[in-house]
């Protein structure tokens, strides 16, 4: 299996921190030049000058995956440095506190819309538009085991994660005869600073987590974006339209 991106180019975005982080990273170590792309910019412009410092070829962008010519920037600013876009993970995203759903509040619906599901279409548009002109590319969105099951409390977030693989399906039926492959990744419970502040924020305990989880233990940001990588490179060529679960065995229970 071949997970070399030498000479390539791959956009990440939420690349500030967690699964993003890790994410750009890796892509990094497999030899790609490497666009990171948040909204918070001291922290995205902190970790490609790291990735720099190594011999690695980055690019920081602030980008609001919510604002369409903010997106439309960076994919500009992406071709310009690099020429080329051939892998991309829409991975930004936001998590509100669980509400029943007759409780929860429009503003917070309009926000995660606006990030989760709006930002990751922002996002495919015009990555597509780019790779469509090359023939080729493979991009990734960033789902949620919430795209797959109902868990109380969350209604609003896993609307918009079962959004973001409605998007993937369709989209990758479209293009899948010009070259570009597209899928999902769907994580389960993973030891990001979002689900930290979850855990505070809502007074969940750990072993609350790791009871419901087979194999003991939280996920790790990296195991996220090997899953990324794979489903981006050569040995996933035949990998169409897919929502991949990478949650510790959660969902088979």
């Amino acid at each position: 299996m071949n997970l070399s991106f030498e000479n390539q180019v791959a956009l990440v975005t939420g690349a500030g921190s967690g699964m993003g982080l890790a994410t750009a990273k890796a892509f990094a170590e497999a030899g790609a030049a490497v666009v990171l792309a948040d909204i918070h910019e001291e922290a995205v412009r902190a970790a490609a000058q790291e990735l720099a410092a190594s011999g690695h070829q980055t690019l920081a962008i602030r980008c609001d995956v919510a604002d369409e010519a903010e997106v439309a920037a960076m994919i500009d600013q992406t071709v310009s440095t690099f020429g080329r876009l051939d892998a991309a993970f829409n991975n930004a995203g936001i998590m509100t506190p669980a509400v029943e759903t007759a409780d929860a509040s429009g503003d917070d619906f309009e926000r995660l819309i606006a990030i989760n599901l709006r930002g990751v279409w922002n996002c495919m548009k015009y990555e597509l538009r780019q790779m469509r002109k090359q023939g080729s590319g493979a991009i990734v969105n960033n789902s949620s085991i919430g795209g797959l099951i109902g868990i109380p409390g969350r209604a609003i977030y896993h609307a918009t994660k079962h959004g973001v693989i409605g998007l993937t399906k369709s989209a990758a039926l479209e293009y899948a005869s010009q070259g570009i492959r597209i899928n999902a990744v769907c994580p389960g419970t993973i030891e990001t600073p979002m689900v930290a502040e979850m855990m505070v924020k809502e007074s969940i305990r750990r072993e609350d987590f790791l009871r419901d989880l087979p194999i003991g233990r939280l996920g790790r940001p990296e195991e996220i974006a090997a899953a990324v990588l794979w489903l981006c490179s050569s040995g996933a060529s035949f990998v169409i339209g897919h929502a991949l679960v990478v949650d510790g065995g959660y969902t088979a229970r």
